[in-house]
């Protein structure tokens, strides 16, 4: 799912190709995209994009009349820009948005449908899209040890936790915690003070540092290759590789549809942390250190 540095990058290049321009026509192509129609998509048409913006993973255009479009790209949707006309793509294509300089194609290439789009008119609408999450280059050290601590659950649960934390998922948190040396099961209320700071510092440099790598990536074109996983990441994804920092093999804990990358030497002592079903099946094989690995 794009988190915090691919969204902003979305929305970067999306305010200089369509902000004060006409959007023209909406052509929708798959009816499930569309959760809510007050007003019409008809309405729309012909309005001029005043502003686009980030509400936690959301990405939010602004028209007048205090009318907006909300996307949410979930894990597999995603923005072309494309040539003016544009046919929309295939079986993975949502809708298509017509302006004169091109039309931004919005898919997924995913059979489960859970990307969106809300038509919601009223600024009083867009709270409900809200998680409640803490932006975390727009509060002091102070609010982000109050978030972290105000529920007691693994580090890697409350920072991808919307209400906690916003646009912070499942990849970026495990590159957050190898850069803080921080163990992804350690529990946000035993975090001493030093801990806290160092996941606070952590947490903005990594997000940072990845905006400004994606933006130079980028450069003037539109971003048509948004991953969860890149080759300079040092965990995430990395399973069975050297950690970049000590060489040790990247380890990982399989759950639902995600996994969280660690190295367990920089970050866990040493320990290889269970995995919830390997571990249960192996049971007294299970190496419990990277010795015993």
């Amino acid at each position: 799912m794009p988190e915090f540095p691919d969204v902003t990058i979305y929305v970067e290049s999306l305010s200089s190709r369509i902000v004060g321009r006409e959007l023209k026509n909406i052509r929708l192509t798959s009816p499930f995209v569309l959760r809510s129609t007050s007003p019409p998509l008809t309405s729309i048409e012909g309005s001029i994009i005043t502003g686009i913006r980030r509400i936690g993973k959301q990405i939010v255009w602004e028209f007048g009349d205090d009318v907006f479009l909300v996307f949410h790209l979930m894990i597999a949707g995603r923005f072309h820009w494309k040539k003016a006309g544009a046919k929309a793509s295939g079986k993975i294509g949502l809708a298509a948005f017509d302006f004169d300089e091109g039309t931004l194609l919005f898919t997924e290439a995913s059979s489960k449908k859970r990307a969106s789009m809300h038509a919601v008119k009223g600024a009083a609408e867009l709270v409900h899209f809200n998680k409640g999450g803490l932006e975390v280059f727009e509060s002091p050290l102070e609010d982000f040890r109050s978030v972290l601590r105000s529920e007691n659950h693994t580090l890697k649960r409350s920072l991808t936790d919307p209400r906690l934390f916003s646009a912070i998922g499942n990849a970026y948190s495990d590159e957050i915690l190898h850069h803080a040396q921080l163990s992804p099961l350690q529990l946000t209320q035993k975090l001493d003070d030093a801990e806290v700071h160092r996941l606070f510092d952590s947490t903005r440099r990594v997000l940072s540092d990845w905006t400004d790598r994606l933006r130079k990536e980028t450069g003037t074109n539109f971003p048509e290759k948004v991953t969860a996983f890149h080759d300079a990441m040092a965990v995430h994804g990395k399973f069975g590789k050297p950690c970049p920092v000590c060489g040790t093999q990247v380890q990982r804990i399989v759950y639902a549809e995600n996994e969280c990358n660690y190295c367990p030497k920089c970050q866990t002592g040493g320990r290889i942390l269970a995995d919830r079903s390997l571990s249960r099946l192996l049971k007294d094989d299970w190496p419990k250190t990277i010795d015993e690995l």
